[in-house]
């Protein structure tokens, strides 16, 4: 196939691109530079407003932590699931994985409320926990961060079972079986074969959860209630309830920045792995 044919196939999805995805943005980073009072003239006030205000502030800590948390969460959980997946389950691997996408075929929505009656005071958990004798009364989780991060971590835990089940499903057998012959221990091998190799399945793992759990407000608004008020849930506000879009427009290119300066950290640490 001539290269300006192959030029003019490509043509429709940068079509798309551009008008789906690239002018929206500039589109909101315009508006992210207006004033309230409708003069049109070019401003900052939007952007010294969030970072003039304590709350704000607060929220973007908050919001940093709490996907923090959720990735280390996401992990330590995924990572021996996708070695036993990997090495010693193979043939079942792909049961489990179609089990872990099931989650995938139920609307957001179902999910979150599933959520809402299972952590609820006298709700499933609760009954169950105190018919086995680990809990006594309310537990009081629905309505905190714990039951934000609980929802969230269900929700971008597949993803990182995937990303990790890939790197480690391209480990050569071979090296592990050199180092357990060079008298190197489990641990030994661990860290100097398994954890060096896997590093690049990690990294985007680690990449896949923190960045939505950047913007999630569905979970935080839902299971969070005032205590789960995170960035997501502010800009949710500015766009469907205060009506303030030229706020909302420059929080949430606040967040695209984040989100940008995560995946070029990764990206260097990446490279620095490839190099090392």
């Amino acid at each position: 196939m001539r290269p300006n044919r192959r030029k003019w196939l490509s043509a429709p999805g940068l079509v798309l691109l551009l008008g789906f995805a690239v002018a929206p943005l500039f589109i909101m980073l315009y508006y992210s530079f207006q004033s309230d009072s409708g003069s049109g003239a070019f401003t900052l006030e939007n952007y010294l407003r969030f970072f003039s205000k304590p709350f704000y502030m607060e929220l973007t800590r908050r919001t940093i932590v709490n996907s923090l948390v959720v990735t280390v969460i996401c992990l330590v959980i995924a990572f021996p699931l996708a070695y036993i997946m990997a090495k010693k389950f193979r043939r079942s691997s792909m049961v489990i994985l179609a089990m872990l996408m099931l989650p995938f075929f139920t609307n957001q929505m179902v999910r979150v409320y599933s959520w809402l009656v299972f952590l609820q005071d006298g709700g499933i958990l609760e009954r169950l926990l105190n018919a086995l004798g680990l809990a006594e009364g309310r537990l009081g989780i629905l309505y905190t961060q714990t039951a934000v991060l609980i929802a969230l971590v269900q929700v971008y835990f597949s993803y990182m079972v995937i990303t990790l089940y890939m790197a480690l499903d391209r480990l050569d057998d071979s090296l592990l079986e050199a180092s357990a012959n060079l008298g190197a221990s489990k641990v030994s091998t661990f860290f100097k074969v398994i954890l060096p190799l896997s590093w690049p399945g990690m990294l985007s793992g680690c990449l896949l959860v923190f960045v939505p759990c950047l913007g999630s407000f569905v979970e935080p608004r839902i299971l969070g209630g005032v205590n789960g008020t995170v960035i997501g849930t502010v800009i949710e506000d500015q766009f469907f309830e205060i009506y303030g879009w030229n706020f909302g427009a420059a929080i949430a290119f606040v967040l695209l920045v984040m989100v940008m300066i995560t995946t070029t950290l990764v990206s260097r640490i990446g490279e620095g792995a490839e190099t090392t």
